[in-house]
């Protein structure tokens, strides 16, 4: 082991204070439901914004991303494309409000804001309960699994067996390391609830800011002694039908790697991922710790306001990481030992490249932003879980009269339970890309065309929702068994099927209860199909005002995307001292910010009163 005493010293001073803050706020998240799942709705913005960004800059994304950098080079800022990246620009420019509006704990109760109550109500809720949960479970897995690789490096197996009165094969070490920090991460995550995760999150995103800066700097003395040995195409973000990226005499086992992932047509992987990513944007968020985040908002705008802050402060942070390892990794490929059980492990760059290149007091910083990123991924999907379990099954079917110290317990033992089927899982998962492959094209591929329509679609009804996500999951676990090849390919089969239940369901029931749906039209105030409810509700109420923004919400959108890759390029172009192309994308992203400025933050703050006043008056009607 390379770790020092001032290492090791950073790294548990940093699992002490996430500790502390847990057990300071316990008694605060046992106030009530809304104060363990939500903070209260007290929380600010900047917070939230930085605690959503700390928790995508998990350990097991890093890794996968680092690998995209090594391999595709400028073309990997493309891949995460796939998650997809760019829905917090949808979720900035309206659906973030569009979902605070609701004022509801999770994603399961708003569909009773959608669909009222009643038996059809109650399928529609409990199949995202359904989803949310095999959602979590999955992305806890993935972390799982990551977590697990990372700290294998570091802590070789060799080393601890010793200490222990058992042996494990080589394939199992990483599930063991992950279950041990999964372990404290339980701890932390559910003693004080949305509060605790958002604070500890800040403290991390600050640590890791610090490491990512000082990684770029090595990054870059050592290009200027060195150059990249990479294939021309390396260095364009640009492409065409195919990919073109030829390792051969370079590092030759490259070439095997980009063949098992599948890109190599890149032209129809980039169609069918912008196709399935706009789709998915357009559903909204999936039921996790994204859209626990935006309902714990003090408001609509502030919604709002903290999207557009999670790409502002994580991408080029995350990104001068991501091509600082990169870069040293290609300029000391020998010195990287990558094999594992199986093979090369591309996968494993990331810690590689932190054992060998980060100094004395970096390496400790790494590493305990890096394991704070597990643990707060990981704490902000339990939390979601957990919020499922407690809320949407406990709550609403077993003891809706609970009180709150029985809901506490119901909190710590959801979560223990949890953990244990995610670990679980975790023991049949291949490696972090399968996994990942598997949430982002084959689950969210089945829960698109549902989460579509329930937006923009009047008629759409708690039938059809749940009709169309049961052939969107259904599918969605089976597929993998009987499609060889990248899980994205069969993703229009799978959204093909997954419409066809959904508009079948719709049809096969009457539609939503009339004052539902006019409730709901002035509470959310979306755009779509929603004529015949809204005259409704201005026959009513001619004061409820139309939302026309769609043109301009679009057009946003595709500013906001500029903008992201500008903001995704720039951090690369600067370590790598491609000075021109910085400079152009500069000026573009300067150019989109002042565009966004007059359309978009100007619009929010004008808009801000009408809108909140219009939701206290349906919300008041509700009730």
């Amino acid at each position: 082991m390379k770790l020092s005493l001032i290492d090791i010293s950073i790294i548990f001073a940093y699992l002490i204070a996430v500790a502390a803050i847990g057990l300071v706020l316990q008694k605060k998240a046992k106030a009530d439901k809304e104060a363990y799942m939500l903070g209260g709705n007290t929380l600010p913005w900047y917070a939230l914004g930085l605690s959503n960004a700390s928790g995508m800059f998990d350990i097991s994304g890093t890794m996968w991303m680092v690998m995209l950098a090594f391999v595709y080079g400028l073309k990997s800022i493309w891949i995460p494309w796939l998650w997809p990246s760019f829905n917090q620009v949808f979720l900035m420019m309206f659906m973030a409000a569009w979902l605070r509006r609701s004022n509801v704990t999770t994603g399961a109760e708003w569909m009773l804001t959608r669909f009222g109550r009643g038996k059809d109500s109650n399928k529609s809720h409990s199949i995202v309960v359904v989803f949310a949960l095999i959602s979590c479970l999955g992305f806890l897995a993935y972390g799982f699994i990551g977590l697990g690789k990372f700290v294998e490096i570091f802590v070789p197996w060799s080393v601890v067996q010793p200490y222990l009165p058992f042996d494990l094969s080589a394939e199992y070490v990483p599930h063991f390391y992950g279950l041990v920090f999964t372990s404290f991460a339980v701890f932390y995550s559910i003693l004080g609830g949305m509060a605790s995760i958002v604070w500890a999150d800040v403290l991390q995103f600050v640590i890791m800011t610090v490491a990512a800066i000082a990684i770029a700097v090595i990054a870059m003395n050592g290009l200027d002694a060195g150059t990249l040995h990479v294939p021309d195409e390396w260095y364009t973000p640009f492409f065409g039908a195919t990919l073109d990226l030829d390792w051969t005499g370079i590092i030759d086992e490259v070439n095997a790697k980009i063949q098992e992932d599948g890109f190599s047509l890149f032209g129809i992987f980039f169609s069918l991922m912008l196709f399935k990513g706009v789709l998915a944007s357009l559903a909204g968020p999936a039921p996790n710790y994204d859209m626990q985040k935006i309902l714990s908002s003090r408001s609509p705008q502030d919604a709002a306001k903290m999207s557009m802050f999670v790409s502002l402060v994580l991408i080029p942070t995350r990104y001068l990481m991501i091509i600082g390892f990169a870069a040293l990794a290609l300029l000391n490929y020998e010195q990287l030992n990558l094999e594992s059980a199986t093979g090369i492990d591309f996968e494993k760059i990331l810690p590689a490249a932190i054992l060998n290149f980060a100094p004395t007091g970096i390496l400790g910083l790494l590493l305990a932003g890096l394991l704070a990123a597990f643990i707060g991924t990981f704490a902000g999907t339990l939390n979601a879980a957990q919020a499922y379990l407690v809320n949407d099954i406990y709550l609403k079917y077993v003891n809706p009269k609970a009180p709150n110290q029985t809901v506490t317990r119901m909190n710590y033992a959801t979560g223990i339970v949890v953990v244990l089927l995610s670990v679980v899982l975790g023991f049949f998962a291949k490696d972090v890309n399968s996994l990942l492959q598997w949430i982002v094209a084959g689950l969210y591929g089945g829960y698109i065309a549902a989460n579509v329509l329930k937006w923009y679609w009047w008629r759409f009804n708690s039938s059809g929702f749940f009709w169309g996500m049961l052939a969107g999951i259904v599918p969605a676990l089976i597929f993998p068994y009987i499609f060889d090849g990248l899980d994205l390919y069969y993703f229009p089969l799978l959204l093909a099927v997954s419409l066809a239940g959904s508009i079948i369901g719709t049809y096969m029931a009457p539609p939503t209860n009339e004052e539902t749906l006019k409730e709901f039209y002035k509470t959310v105030r979306p755009w779509g199909f929603w004529k015949p409810i809204k005259d409704l509700v201005q026959a009513e109420d001619p004061t409820v005002e139309e939302n026309k923004y769609f043109w301009l919400d679009m057009f946003n959108v595709v500013i906001g995307v500029v903008a992201q890759m500008c903001l995704t390029l720039l951090p690369i172009y600067l370590v790598i001292s491609m000075h021109t192309e910085l400079f152009i994308s500069l000026g573009i992203f300067f150019v989109c910010v002042l565009i966004l400025k007059k359309t978009w933050w100007d619009r929010l703050n004008n808009d801000a009163p009408k809108q909140d006043i219009a939701s206290k008056r349906a919300l008041v009607s509700q009730k």
